[in-house]
C-alpha cells in the first residue's frame, strides 16, 4: 500500500501511469472524503478507473459507478465431486446450459419464466413511482432478466482445492442497467454545464444531494443494483438445475455467496456518512465472503474481508485488464488461447481472444496484493467455461 497523494491510496503493484493519472485527477474532487482507495487490479475505466473505490459526501459522480450497475458474482457450492464428474462428456452440460441462459449483448428470453416471475414481480413494486420511467427506457426489462450478456461475463463450472463441485458466475443489470446509467450520466453533464462548473473531465460529472436528479438517480441505481442481484439469482437457479440434469441428482446447496462490484451504498467511514462507490471492488469489511474472479482459464477465489480501514472495507473484484480489448486482438493468436484453454470444456471460437488470460493482470499478483484486504478461503479451478460472444 503506498499514497500517491492526500487523497489517493494505492495497493496496484502493477499500475500504468495512464491510470494513476486518472485515479489522481478523480481524487481532487471536493466532495471526496477522505481518499479513494486504488484496488490492485485498477485500470484505466471512464471518467473514473475500475478498480477504485470512491467516497464522495453531498454528491455522487454516476459515471463512477460505471454503465453496468450492480455488476457482479454469485457462487454456489454444491455436494459433488470431482469424482462425480470424471469421465462424463462435459460439453452436453455447457451446451445444456448454453441453452438455459442467453447468451451475448441484447440477448433476451422468449418470455418470463415461472422462476423469474417472483422476481419481476418485486422489481416491479421496487420504487413503482419510478415505473413509467424505467418502462420507457427499457420496455423490454423483464425479459432481459436471466441473461449473461458478453464481454467478460461468464458461467463456470469449477472445482475447489478438495475438488468440491462449484458454479460461479459474473453478470449485471444488462440493458436495463445501461440505459439508466447513461441516461443519469448524461444528466450530470447537463446539469454540470448549466452550472457553469469546470471538471477536470466531463465523465466526472456530478448530481447534488438534496436536488431531484439526485434522489431519481439513487431510485434508479438502487432499482438496477437489485436487477443485477435478482438477474444472477436467476441464472444461477437455471445452472443448478441443468447441473442436476447432468449429473441425475438434485444440487443440495452448501453455500451461495451474492455480491456486487460496481455499486453506490450509504456507509460510513473515518466518523462520516459517504455514498461508497465502488467501481470494480467488493465490499471486504471484517468476516464478510466475497468472490474474486481471474479471467477465463485461471484461477478464481473465494474469499472473507479482513476490514481493512484505509481501504474502506473494499478489495478487488478480479484480475484487471492489462491490454485493451482491440489491443488483445491484434497481440494473440486463436491458437494461444487454446492453449491457455486445455483441459477446460469451452466453446472454442476466436470471438473470445480479447478475453485471453494473456489480456489481463496476473490474478496471483493481484491477491498477492490484497493480503491485508483479504483472505482466502478457497481456490477455484475451472472445467466449464460459458461465455456470449
Amino acid at each position: 500500500m503506498e499514497r500517491l497523494n492526500g487523497k489517493l491510496v494505492n495497493w496496484a503493484s502493477i499500475l500504468e501511469e495512464k491510470t494513476r493519472r486518472q485515479a489522481e485527477t478523480a481524487s481532487t474532487m471536493p466532495f471526496v472524503f477522505p481518499h479513494i482507495a486504488l484496488m490492485p487490479d485498477a485500470h484505466l475505466g471512464k471518467g473514473a478507473t475500475v478498480g477504485s473505490v470512491i467516497p464522495t459526501d453531498g454528491a455522487i459522480i454516476p459515471a463512477a459507478v460505471g454503465v453496468d450497475i450492480g455488476c457482479g458474482m454469485i457462487a454456489v457450492r454444491t455436494q459433488f465431486h470431482a469424482d462425480d464428474l470424471a469421465g462424463r462428456d462435459l460439453s452436453v452440460l455447457r451446451e445444456a446450459i448454453e441453452g438455459s441462459v442467453p447468451l451475448s449483448a441484447g440477448a433476451a428470453n422468449r418470455d418470463v419464466s415461472a422462476t423469474a416471475r417472483p422476481r419481476v414481480a418485486e422489481l416491479e413494486a421496487l420504487h413503482s413511482d419510478r415505473a413509467e420511467f424505467r418502462e420507457s427506457l427499457a420496455p423490454r426489462w423483464r425479459t432481459a432478466l436471466g441473461t449473461l450478456g458478453s464481454g467478460n461475463h461468464f458461467i463456470e463450472v469449477s472445482l475447489d482445492e478438495t475438488d468440491a463441485v462449484w458454479l460461479f458466475l459474473h453478470s449485471g443489470s444488462r440493458g436495463p442497467g445501461n440505459k439508466l446509467a447513461t441516461h443519469h450520466i448524461a444528466v450530470a453533464q447537463r446539469l454540470c454545464a448549466q452550472w457553469f462548473i469546470e471538471l477536470p473531465d466531463r465523465d466526472l460529472a456530478y448530481l447534488v444531494e438534496g436536488t431531484p436528479e439526485f434522489d431519481d438517480y439513487i431510485a434508479d441505481l438502487r432499482w438496477a443494483q437489485q436487477f443485477a442481484l435478482l438477474n444472477r439469482e436467476e441464472m444461477m437457479d437455471r445452472v443448478a438445475a441443468r447441473l442436476s440434469d447432468f449429473l441425475g441428482e438434485a444440487v443440495v446447496e452448501q453455500e451461495r455467496i451474492n455480491c456486487h462490484h460496481n455499486y453506490t451504498e450509504r456507509e460510513r467511514h473515518f466518523g462520516r456518512e459517504v455514498w461508497l462507490s465502488r467501481k470494480g471492488a467488493i465490499r471486504a469489511d471484517a468476516g464478510r465472503p466475497g468472490l474474486v474472479p481471474g479471467s477465463m482459464g485461471t484461477a478464481s477465489y473465494v474469499v472473507v474481508g479482513k476490514g481493512d480501514r484505509l481501504s474502506l472495507d473494499s478489495s478487488p473484484h478480479g484480475a484487471g485488464r492489462e491490454f485493451s480489448r482491440s489491443a488483445a486482438r491484434r497481440r494473440f493468436t486463436h491458437e494461444e488461447l487454446r492453449e491457455a484453454m486445455k483441459g477446460i470444456e469451452y466453446r472454442d471460437t476466436d470471438a473470445f481472444l480479447d478475453e485471453i488470460p494473456a489480456a489481463y493482470k496476473d490474478i496471483d499478483r493481484v491477491m498477492a496484493d490484497a493480503a491485508d484486504l483479504v483472505e482466502v478461503r478457497h481456490t477455484l479451478r475451472q472445467v466449464v467455461n460459458v461465455k456470449g460472444d
